[in-house]
C-alpha cells in the first residue's frame, strides 16, 4: 500500500493541488527560459553567420536536441532520485547555460552559442517534467485538470520571457542580446528555492524500498495503438509548432517587421500556446482526449491557411496566435492521452521515450526551418502543416475504429 492509498481522494487532491501551485510557479519561471533561447536563437545567429545564413537557426535546433536529451536525462535522475533534487539538478544547468550564452555572444563564436543553447535545452528537457510530475499525485479526474494547469503557467512565461528579450538585450551593450540570458539566470534561481516546499510525489518510505513491478519493454509499449497515436499527435502538433514558430522571427525580419514586432509576435504566439490551459482540461474531461487534439489539429490547419493569406504583421501575428492554440490543444490531449498508458513502474520510461521523441523531432524541424526558409520562403514552410495534420486525422480515426471494434 502507498502513502496515496490512505488517504482520502479529497485529502489527496489537496496534496496534489499543492504540489501543483509549485510546479505552476517553476513551470512560469523555468519556461521563461523558452521564448528567449527561440526568440534569440535565429536572431544571434543570424547576427555570428557571415554572408550564407542558412544554418541560422541550428542555434535554435540545437536546443531543441538539448530538450531531447534532457528529457531522457531528467526521467533516468528523478528515477534515482526524486522530483525535487532532480528539478533543482535542472535549475543548476539552466543557469550554467545562460552563462555560457552570453559569454558565447561576447566571444562571436557561432558554435559556441549553439553549444550553450544545448545545455539550456537540458535544462528545458527539466521544465518539461514539470507537466508529468504534476499528474503524481490527485485522482485520475484531476489529473487532466493538473497537466492543464502547469501548462497555464506558460501564460506567464509569455510575459516574463520576451520582455526580458525586449528590455534586457541591450544590459551587456555594446555586445547585442546577451543582456537578456544574463537575466534569465534569476529565472532558475528563483526556481531552485520555490523547490524546497514541495511535498513528496512518488511513494512514501514505508513503501519505497518494495520491488518494483514488472515493466514492458520498449516495443510493448510502442505495440500500445493508443500510445501510437498519442505519440504520432503530440510529436507532429510540437513539431509543426516548432517548424514554423523557427522561422517566424526571421521571415518578420525579411519581410519588413522589425525585430520588436518579431518579438511580439513570438509573445503573443506563446501566451497563445498556454493562455487556453486555464480550461482545456476541463474541455478534456467533457469532450475527451482524443477530440481535444483533433480539435488542435483543426486549429493548425486554420493557422497555415491564414499564413499564406499575405505577409502583413497581422497575418504573421494571426497565424502564430493559432499556432500556439492548436499546439495547445493537440500536445496537452496528446500528453493525457500518454498518461493513460503508463502502467505501475513505467511511468518515468513511457514520459521519457515520448518526451524525447517529440523533442528529437522538434530538434529536426528547427533545422529544417532554417533550410526550407532560405530556399523556399515562408509561405513554404505553412504549407507543410496541411499533409502532417491529415497523416494525424487518419491516425486518430484508426484509433477510433479500433477501440471499437475492441468494445464489440
Amino acid at each position: 500500500m502507498t502513502y496515496a492509498d490512505a488517504l482520502t481522494d479529497e485529502q489527496e487532491n489537496q496534496i496534489a493541488k499543492k504540489n501543483v501551485w509549485l510546479y505552476l510557479l517553476c513551470q512560469a519561471l523555468g519556461g521563461a527560459s523558452a521564448p528567449i533561447n527561440i526568440a534569440l536563437g535565429g536572431l544571434v545567429g543570424n547576427h555570428l553567420l557571415g554572408e550564407d545564413k542558412s544554418l541560422a537557426t541550428a542555434p535554435v535546433t540545437s536546443y531543441n536536441i538539448g530538450v531531447a536529451i534532457g528529457a531522457l536525462i531528467s526521467n533516468a535522475i528523478m528515477r534515482q532520485i526524486g522530483r525535487r533534487k532532480g528539478f533543482m539538478i535542472g535549475t543548476f544547468i539552466g543557469i550554467v547555460g545562460m552563462i555560457l550564452s552570453g559569454l558565447a555572444i561576447t566571444a562571436q563564436g557561432f558554435w559556441l552559442f549553439c553549444g550553450a543553447l544545448a545545455i539550456n535545452g537540458v535544462s528545458s528537457g527539466f521544465v518539461q517534467q514539470y507537466r508529468f510530475a504534476a499528474a503524481d499525485r490527485g485522482t485520475p479526474e484531476f489529473k487532466p485538470k493538473a497537466i492543464s494547469m502547469i501548462m497555464a503557467g506558460g501564460i506567464a512565461a509569455a510575459i516574463i520571457g520576451p520582455q526580458l528579450v525586449i528590455y534586457g538585450s541591450d544590459l551587456a551593450a555594446p555586445v547585442p542580446f546577451a543582456g537578456a540570458f544574463y537575466c534569465a539566470i534569476i529565472l532558475f534561481v528563483l526556481s531552485f528555492f520555490a523547490l524546497f516546499l514541495l511535498a513528496p510525489s512518488n511513494l512514501s518510505p514505508a513503501t519505497a524500498h518494495t520491488p518494483p513491478p514488472p515493466t514492458r519493454t520498449v516495443w510493448q509499449i510502442f505495440s500500445e495503438p493508443r500510445f501510437f497515436i498519442a505519440v504520432l499527435c503530440g510529436t507532429s502538433s510540437y513539431g509543426l509548432m516548432s517548424f514554423v514558430m523557427t522561422g517566424a522571427p526571421l521571415a518578420m525580419v525579411h519581410h519588413g517587421h522589425s525585430v520588436h514586432d518579431a518579438t511580439l509576435g513570438i509573445q503573443w504566439h506563446v501566451m497563445a500556446m498556454f493562455a487556453p490551459s486555464l480550461f482545456t482540461g476541463h474541455l478534456i474531461a467533457r469532450f475527451g482526449k482524443e477530440t481535444i487534439v483533433f480539435t488542435g489539429l483543426l486549429i493548425l490547419v486554420a493557422c497555415g491557411a491564414v499564413a499564406l493569406l499575405g505577409y502583413d504583421l497581422m497575418h504573421f501575428w494571426a497565424s502564430l496566435i493559432l499556432l500556439g492554440i492548436g499546439w495547445n490543444f493537440g500536445f496537452i490531449g496528446a500528453t493525457s492521452m500518454i498518461t493513460d498508458c503508463c502502467r505501475d513502474g513505467e511511468k518515468n520510461k513511457v514520459q521519457g521515450i515520448n518526451d524525447f521523441l517529440v523533442f528529437g523531432f522538434v530538434a529536426l524541424a528547427s533545422l529544417m526551418a532554417g533550410q526550407a526558409l532560405n530556399a523556399h520562403g515562408w509561405m513554404f514552410l505553412n504549407m507543410v502543416i496541411f499533409p502532417v495534420t491529415i497523416i494525424c486525422f487518419i491516425g486518430l480515426t484508426w484509433l477510433r475504429l479500433h477501440n471499437a471494434r475492441q468494445v464489440s
